[in-house]
């Protein structure tokens, strides 16, 4: 697996980590609350492998914004957060500086 890949897996992880752990009500429902640390777990770890070969400023940013920008989105759509232009702008800006980074290189890691 190269370290784009790791990193974009550990992405989604940061997003199902996030999720579940709004799911498990204060970690009150246990099949939530294990599958937010499973999740957590990997996550870190597949972040770490990433950083062996990314910048760790760009793999750090990309992994928190594929989180921030899943865990908005999921929100919005199981939560009933509120969607306000200013919030999807924001979001997009979020997405916008990803693919910055990774259209940026920073490193000799191939590319997705």
């Amino acid at each position: 697996m190269n370290a784009w890949t790791a990193l974009v897996v550990a992405g989604v992880l940061e997003v199902v980590w996030a999720t579940s752990m709004k799911a498990s009500q204060g970690f009150t429902r246990h099949h939530y609350t294990a599958l937010t640390f499973a999740a957590a777990w990997a996550s870190f770890w597949l972040l770490g492998t990433a950083m062996k070969t990314l910048p760790a400023g760009t793999a750090y940013a990309v992994w928190t914004g594929i989180g921030a920008v899943g865990v908005a989105v999921l929100g919005i759509l199981f939560f009933k957060e509120p969607v306000t232009l200013a919030r999807i702008g924001c979001i997009a800006l979020i997405v916008l500086g990803i693919a910055g980074l990774k259209m940026l290189g920073g490193s000799s890691a191939s590319g997705l």
